[in-house]
């Protein structure tokens, strides 16, 4: 019987380190990436270009940021924003985009260097900021807003520019509601936003 030479078996390539920088959020344990970051690791984009939004991003976060601090007295709320961070249990790290506390929860003892574990009345996130590749945007969506809502979280709201459309999420209430961005959307009694109209009003057309 011939011998049969096999060809030895190829050296698995080891597995590209992903910087901590790219690592927007920790969900059940598992890293999520930024969006785009396979571009920053390609070194076709950097660091700096997949973090920054969009000129429509930023006028819709500086829209709701002033409606919310006209509304709620900063001597009995406290509003973060810039991608703050929400540490809500051992395996899950979350930012956002605007998070509205009530002081007697956010007390100064709170205020410190690390992700706050205080759960924020209200929770605004202007599109989705995660590189998905394992589930949709939707699903993604959906089980980032359950963990905020089983935090403690009252009210989420989430911008979909592409779409023109707002979702909200409510404690409570099983519903999720998906509502066109130009309808009147009540954060709470007193106080509502409407992006189409606002937009309209500037002379955007997105």
């Amino acid at each position: 019987m011939q011998a049969v030479a096999y060809a030895p078996e190829p050296e698995a390539k080891p597995k590209r380190k992903i910087p901590e920088s790219l690592v927007y959020e920790i969900m059940d344990g598992q890293p999520v990436y930024r969006r785009g970051y396979k571009s920053v690791l390609n070194k076709t984009k950097t660091l700096d270009d997949i973090m920054g939004s969009s000129t429509l991003q930023g006028e819709l976060h500086i829209y709701l940021l002033s409606l919310l601090l006209r509304h709620f007295e900063l001597e009995k709320f406290t509003i973060h924003c810039l991608e703050s961070g929400l540490h809500i249990s051992k395996h899950n790290n979350l930012a956002g985009d605007i998070f509205v506390y009530d002081r007697r929860a956010m007390t100064p003892e709170n205020i410190n260097k690390f992700y706050s574990t205080v759960p924020p009345l209200l929770a605004f996130e202007i599109d989705v900021k995660a590189e998905l590749e394992k589930e949709s945007d939707i699903r993604y969506i959906h089980r980032k807003t359950k963990k905020l809502l089983d935090f403690g979280v009252q009210k989420v709201f989430w911008v979909i520019t592409d779409a023109q459309k707002v979702i909200m999420a409510e404690a409570g209430n099983a519903a999720i509601l998906l509502m066109d961005w130009s309808e009147n959307i009540e954060i709470q009694p007193g106080l509502s936003f409407n992006i189409g109209q606002y937009l309209a009003s500037k002379g955007i057309q997105p």
